[in-house]
């Protein structure tokens, strides 16, 4: 009975280390960007942003994750990544990812804080002018609404890619 036990023991954790090896798993806890295209339908993403004026300067969780602390990091790599996973295995993502309210935020913040000498004067002007509907969101809207392209072009079906560029996943 003893030998069966540890055979058992022995089984699941390589069961285990084999999901982990094959999933990819561990290469989600680094900020490489490539970790985000180990899921097929962020490859039009990736690919976009590599052709972006982002690409030298910002990566998938500089935009995508909050940056005020790693809890709240991982957190919310952990909530998508189940998010994710979940459309994906159910295959309920649609033609087109949708941007979550809490990842809309988050990547709000995230372009306020880069470019926040160009934000101080946009909100310096918009206390001037008219005032836009959305009344959630500093100056009323949101940033992409204008910088639309902007990192990852106009390409948004997960079908196809913008240019034919290629990956090489890992």
């Amino acid at each position: 009975m003893k030998y069966i036990a540890i055979f058992a023991v022995v089984v699941v954790v390589g069961v285990f280390a084999n999901l982990v090896h094959e999933s990819k798993m561990l290469t989600y806890l680094s900020s490489d960007p490539k970790a985000c295209i180990n899921c097929h339908t962020m490859i039009t993403h990736f690919e976009t942003w590599q052709h972006s004026s982002h690409r030298n300067r910002a990566t998938c969780v500089d935009c995508h994750l909050p940056r005020d602390s790693f809890v709240n990091k991982m957190l919310a790599k952990a909530r998508d990544g189940y998010n994710h996973s979940v459309a994906m295995t159910f295959k309920t993502y649609g033609p087109n990812l949708r941007v979550s309210k809490d990842a809309a935020r988050r990547i709000q913040d995230n372009c306020i804080s880069c470019h926040r000498e160009v934000v101080s004067q946009m909100l310096i002007n918009s206390a001037l002018y008219e005032k836009v509907a959305d009344s959630t969101v500093q100056m009323g809207r949101r940033c992409w609404e204008c910088h639309r392209g902007l990192p990852h072009g106009t390409m948004r079906n997960l079908s196809a890619t913008q240019n034919n560029f290629t990956v090489k996943i890992f």
